[in-house]
């Protein structure tokens, strides 16, 4: 690995790191440039450098020593994230996303899908043009959109004046104005044209989620299984060599409780993910959903079937008071974002927030690390590249103590703080 004769310059961090399903002892992670060069037992990292053309000894190479109780994870991932640091996604400019972008980064979530809420036609396409700009650019991954179409007595914090059946011309318009950063909708499958709509969005590579619905058990299973059928004709598309599978919008909120004798969408989705069919998303922060349920959620469904999320809004990272979500107005107290209404708005914690809240109610390190890495990595149809600290995937990773809380990020193999 030269560039004009000279070897690029390489950073290997030696210590406890997190290669694959496991936290394996005295590893060894090299980086160059933007990328994962090695990754593995330090046993094998001179043979690694030496086979790309660089010497172990020579000053191309800068060794960081982990100190006692270190690792290395690779960089988090959200999939569904409606901003933070003051900023609306929905609502905001590029420059202002930009900036809590970096500051998200800063804090461990290296990459960031952009979820923009229900609101106006107008609105809608203006954010979709916003952030189709910015994952041209790299600063998201894509966007995800949670409406318009969800029903309206499991609307939460959706502005139920922009709710609709689904309309496929509109659909196709979104689809469009996404310019192919379009990744995942949240829709309810009872509504008038459901069906039609998860044919669309999977015949454009686009992920349905199931969300923010009133559906039977029969309906939602059935639309699960619609969504995976479409998904899997096209082998691969998570990037992972299999295909894609839906996913469920923040389990157990936005539609009706379990009840033995109307189980609701809830238990088909859990059926689904349960037999790989389907990926559930899960608020950790202790506020959308109790400790115990986390727990439980991974010990029925395994990591593989979960993807941590924060549903971040405006106020996270920052402390109470009034934001947006949208066109909605949001106060934060306590942590907690409500409308006037009562309802739930969003989340105010991060990532690592989420992986700590989890380890903290029962479930390992390495499984709430997998749900917040691997697994987003591969809704995003991204495995492979981003999540995982192999090689040959960006060079995204953080350093952690043994308390799970952030030492430093590396993003794109530079390292960064917070603005």
């Amino acid at each position: 690995m030269t560039a004009g004769n000279h070897p690029q310059p390489v950073t290997v961090i030696r210590g406890r790191a997190l290669l694959g399903a496991r936290l394996v002892e005295d590893s060894a992670v090299a980086v160059a440039g933007t990328q994962i060069l090695y990754s593995g037992p330090h046993t094998g990292l001179a043979r690694a450098l030496s086979d790309s053309g660089t010497d172990l000894d020579g000053g191309s190479v800068t060794t960081l020593e982990l100190a006692p109780g270190q690792i290395i994870v690779p960089g988090l991932v959200d999939v569904h994230n409606h901003g933070g640091y003051g900023t609306d996604f929905p609502s905001a400019g590029a420059a202002a996303a930009r900036n809590a972008l970096h500051r998200m980064h800063a804090a461990g979530t290296t990459t960031v899908l952009a979820s923009l809420v229900t609101a106006s036609p107008a609105d809608l396409l203006s954010g979709l043009e916003v952030f189709a700009g910015l994952a041209d650019s790299g600063d998201v991954a894509g966007i995800h959109l949670e409406g318009p179409f969800l029903s309206a007595a499991r609307c939460g914090a959706q502005d139920p004046r922009w709710l609709r059946s689904p309309d496929p011309d509109f659909a196709a318009q979104l689809i469009a104005a996404a310019r192919g950063h379009l990744r995942t909708m949240t829709y309810a499958p009872e509504l008038p044209g459901a069906d039609d709509l998860v044919d669309l969005l999977t015949a454009h590579s686009v992920v349905p989620s199931l969300g923010h619905t009133a559906a039977t058990a029969d309906d939602a299973a059935a639309s699960l299984a619609r969504a995976a059928a479409g998904l899997a004709s096209r082998p691969g598309s998570d990037g992972s060599g299999r295909a894609a599978v839906p996913t469920v919008t923040h389990l157990f909120n936005g539609m009706d409780p379990i009840h033995h004798r109307s189980p609701g969408a809830v238990t088909a989705a859990l059926r689904a993910a349960r037999s790989g069919a389907a990926v559930v998303e899960l608020i950790a922060d202790n506020t959308h959903l109790d400790p115990f349920v986390v727990a439980s959620m991974f010990e029925l469904l395994g990591a593989d079937n979960i993807v941590l999320v924060t549903d971040a809004m405006a106020a996270a990272g920052l402390s109470d008071g009034r934001y947006r979500l949208g066109p909605a107005d949001v106060a934060v107290l306590n942590g907690v974002a409500r409308l006037d209404s009562g309802s739930i708005a969003g989340g105010t914690a991060g990532m690592l927030d989420l992986v700590r809240n989890a380890v903290a109610s029962g479930v390992s390190t390495e499984d709430a690390l997998h749900s917040a890495t691997e697994v987003p990595a591969r809704v995003l149809g991204m495995s492979g590249r981003i999540g995982t600290l192999a090689a040959g995937a960006s060079a995204d990773l953080l350093l952690l103590d043994s308390g799970l809380r952030l030492t430093r990020v590396l993003r794109r193999g530079v390292w960064i703080t917070a603005a």
